[in-house]
This record gives C-alpha cells, structure tokens and sequence, in this order.
C-alpha cells in the first residue's frame, strides 16, 4: 500500500495527548485496512504528523474521524526510504524512562546542501579518476562531520550531499566542520577542494505536496548562491542560531521559485 504523511494542527495539547490519540487510533486501524506506522510532534509550534499506510488519504482521514476527530490539515504520499533519511526513523518513539509516555520527538528539520565549486572544470583538467578521487576525498569528510553532528545523508547528488539534522545547532556545526576540514585537505593537497554550502529548516509538509519540498527548495538556491568556502542560512535558521553563532546578513536575494526575496545569511566558520 501507499504509504503518506500527514499534518495536524494541535496547539494547546501536550505530548499526553498526542499519545492516546495515536493509541486510538491503533485501536480500529484494522477495521479501516490501514496502520499508523509512527508519528511526531513539536508542542512548541502546535504540529504534529503521522506515518501512515493506507489505500489511499481519503482512508487515512477516516480512521483520525472515527478514532478521536482531530483531522489532518493535507495527507501527503511519501517514499519511505526518504521518510527514514529525513526524519530519522520509521518506528514509534521510546518509552519515556521516567514517565509513561512515549519521548516522543518533533518533525522540524534542518537540510543541507554542499556542492563543490566549479566541479566540471575539474574534470576537464584532472580527467574522469582524478576528479573522482577528489570527490570522494570531499565526501569522505562531510561523512565524517555527519556522523559527529548526527546528521544523517538524504542522498549524493553528484557533485555533493543533501543531509538533514534533527537541529540546527548540529547543522551549523557540520557545515563549519566541512569547510574546516577541507582547509587541512587543501593544506596537504596540490589540487584544492572548494566547496559552497546551503542551509534551510521547515516540517515534513509544508506548501508542496514533496516531503520537506519548500525546505530542500530553499536550501539548495541558498547553496547555489553561496560563494565559495561559505555557509549561506535562510532567516529560518538564523532566527534559531543567530544568538549563538557568528551570522553577517549579506542582502535579500531573489531565489528562483521562491515569491519574494528571501533574506541570506552567511555563518562565519573559520
């Protein structure tokens, strides 16, 4: 069966809440041929969303009527391997150790973007087993600030990575952690490795029905703007790691897709 992610308004209810509605819902999944793989929520914006396997969304809203009445704003299809790249697993949380709720977690996200400088031209000067050492000489260090970072690869775009971080503190860190260690590469290197390197943060479901598509969106236009060796961050992620990391507001720019111009910001990282 199709498998979809939801979202629900749920301002004014506690992490309790959300537990037993998610429990009533187990309870007659069955009557409707649907499961309810697992589900998150963020009591700091009022959101929650649910992973769910069902014919069809229109099945989905049905079992959420006859459970407990609080109806999903949009059910969107997902691809459940982008679900576990994104959001980080496809079970339900863990028992809270102290209480008897589940420690359940939000579905906020920060993406990001590295793209190496100029990655053609590099080929046509090193040839095709060159350049492909070279890039795995810079994938090798963003895995490497992944792993500390707990940021998890979404996929491998060619000529870069798109990862996601359930913070963004641990994504500003990654990103200053990439360009840091391709400086000591180049120290030690005759052929530098330049990258650039985009950042945006959002939910699952936002205006588009792609899982985190207005995210992705934003901070692959932030990364094909940056300059080279810079972290550019949407107004997003300087609102929740302005305070605590070095930020220049650079201008209000015109990203492609995008109404108005956003405003960019660079983090400082060397």
């Amino acid at each position: 069966m199709p498998i979809f992610i939801d979202r629900h308004d749920l301002r004014g209810m506690t992490a309790h809440d959300i537990a037993e509605a998610h429990k009533k819902d187990l309870e007659i999944q069955a009557d409707f041929g649907v499961s309810f793989v697992t589900y998150w929520f963020d009591e700091d914006r009022g959101t929650g969303f649910c992973l769910i396997d069902a014919p069809d969304a229109d099945t989905a809203r049905k079992v959420h009527a006859a459970s407990h009445g609080n109806m999903p704003e949009n059910v969107v299809p997902v691809d459940m391997s982008a679900v576990q790249a994104f959001l980080g697993r496809i079970a339900d949380p863990a028992r809270h150790p102290d209480h008897d709720h589940p420690l359940i977690e939000p579905a906020f996200r920060t993406v990001m973007f590295t793209d190496l400088v100029e990655s053609t031209a590099m080929t046509a000067r090193l040839g095709d087993l060159r350049s492909v050492e070279m890039v795995r000489s810079h994938d090798a260090i963003v895995r490497r600030s992944l792993k500390k970072e707990d940021g998890r690869e979404v996929k491998h775009t060619g000529d870069g990575i798109m990862a996601a971080f359930n913070t963004a503190e641990n994504a500003v860190r990654c990103a200053q952690a990439v360009l840091a260690g391709l400086e000591a590469f180049n120290m030690a290197s005759d052929e530098p490795i330049h990258v650039r390197i985009g950042m945006d943060a959002g939910e699952p479901v936002a205006d588009s029905n792609d899982l985190f598509g207005a995210t992705v969106q934003k901070a692959a236009r932030l990364c094909a703007h940056a300059a080279k060796d810079s972290i550019l961050i949407s107004q997003c992620l300087q609102d929740l790691v302005g305070a605590n990391y070095k930020t220049t507001f650079l201008d209000r720019v015109a990203l492609k897709g995008f109404a108005e111009p956003e405003p960019v910001y660079e983090v400082q990282w060397a």
